[in-house]
């Protein structure tokens, strides 16, 4: 699934070939993905220009004359600029035409989002009761030891609940404990705050250095401008049996809410 630094470079992406152009046209080839696309968006949609280009969570926000349209990519969805003319396969589901650049939003699994929000986008249900966004300066050690309090579920999925905090997916939770050295098994009330001012850092490094190489590119995800190659820089996750980098035992891989999860027993305590 894209994940925080997927949709962050696509937001980049995004906005550095198309931000401030008009949308000329779109073509809307399913009548819904995850849910129901709404019925006339193509017309409302057409002669506006996109102003901004936002990120909330996994959501994106094109921010348009009077409105937001807001894109979530589901599990293996994309977005990608294509030549004009280029003939739509079987998943692509949208394109968005900008004089010679077309957006195209592909879905293999129909699980993203296409809506179109008159209003405040923030105050819509899919965002409403999201979480901090773990890049911002107010997720800090305190804040996150305030949040966790009384919370007895696993630091790793305490991490990957958007409720607390928005986008940190499973690859970058795993990627961030190993990196602040704790055990993904540990009750995230019982971790101190000494040892969050670790992980908190951990965290905004992973992902930056995720949005920085563009990116995990696994299974479907491509980004507009391309393939990312953070998969390759991956510390912990994917290498069940092979030597830690660190310290040269073998990496184990455990389920956690029906997740993989990817440890070093010997550096994570």
């Amino acid at each position: 699934m894209p994940e925080l630094p997927e949709v962050e470079v696509t937001r980049r992406g995004i906005a550095r070939q198309v931000e401030g152009r008009r949308l000329e046209r779109a073509a809307l080839r399913a009548p819904s993905l995850r849910y129901p696309i709404p019925a006339g968006l193509a017309r409302k949609l057409a002669g506006r220009t996109l102003t901004a280009v936002k990120r909330r969570g996994k959501y994106l926000l094109l921010e348009l004359d009077g409105g937001h349209l807001l894109i979530h990519l589901g599990m293996s969805g994309s977005l990608r600029f294509v030549a004009p003319g280029t003939p739509p396969q079987r998943h692509d589901h949208a394109d968005f035409v900008f004089g010679e650049q077309v957006l195209r939003l592909t879905d293999p699994r129909r699980f993203g989002a296409l809506l179109w929000l008159a209003g405040d986008p923030l105050v819509h249900p899919l965002l409403a009761n999201l979480g901090i966004e773990p890049l911002a300066r107010a997720f800090s050690p305190a804040w996150l030891h305030a949040a966790l309090r009384g919370k007895s579920a696993p630091i790793k999925q305490a991490l990957m609940d958007g409720g607390l905090v928005v986008g940190i997916g499973n690859i970058y939770a795993s990627e961030s404990l190993f990196d602040a050295g704790i055990d993904p098994r540990t009750p995230a009330q019982r971790l101190s705050p000494a040892r969050l001012g670790l992980l908190v850092p951990a965290v905004k490094k992973t992902l930056r250095a995720a949005i920085r190489a563009g990116g995990s590119t696994l299974r479907d995800f491509c980004g507009p401008e391309g393939m990312g190659d953070f998969q390759v820089r991956h510390q912990v996750y994917g290498r069940a049996g092979e030597p830690c980098l660190k310290c040269g035992t073998p990496i184990r891989q455990i389920r956690q809410g029906q997740r993989s999860t990817y440890f070093c027993p010997t550096c994570q305590r």
